[in-house]
C-alpha cells in the first residue's frame, strides 16, 4: 500500500487543527499547506478521507463564504450551527 503524500498528510494535519466555531475555505487550506491552487485536491481529501482519519470536514468551505451544494449540506450547516457559527441564509457571517 501506497504511503499517503506530504501533501496530504499537511493537509490532514491543518484540517484536524481548524478550532471548533472556526472555518477556512478549501484555498485557505490549500495555501496553509503550501500547495496554493490545490483547493480541489483540499475538496478531494476531505471527501474521500474525512471519515477514515476523523476530520471536521465541515469546518471547511467555499471561497464565497458558503457551504457547498453536496448531499450533506443541510447537516455541515447544523454541525457548524452547533458551534456557534452565525449564518445570514445560507452564508455564513465571518463577522459575528
Amino acid at each position: 500500500m501506497k504511503s499517503p503524500s506530504p501533501l496530504f498528510l499537511r493537509t490532514i494535519a491543518l484540517v484536524k487543527a481548524i478550532p471548533k466555531g472556526k472555518v477556512l475555505t478549501y484555498g485557505e487550506v490549500a495555501n496553509l499547506v503550501n500547495s496554493p491552487g490545490s483547493a480541489r485536491y483540499v475538496s478531494y481529501i476531505l471527501s474521500s478521507s474525512s471519515k477514515k482519519y476523523g476530520l471536521p470536514w465541515h469546518r471547511v468551505i467555499n471561497a464565497k463564504g458558503e457551504i457547498s451544494e453536496h448531499l450533506a449540506q443541510q447537516r455541515q450547516k447544523r454541525l457548524l450551527v452547533k458551534e456557534g457559527v452565525v449564518f445570514d441564509f445560507n452564508k455564513l457571517s465571518l463577522d459575528a
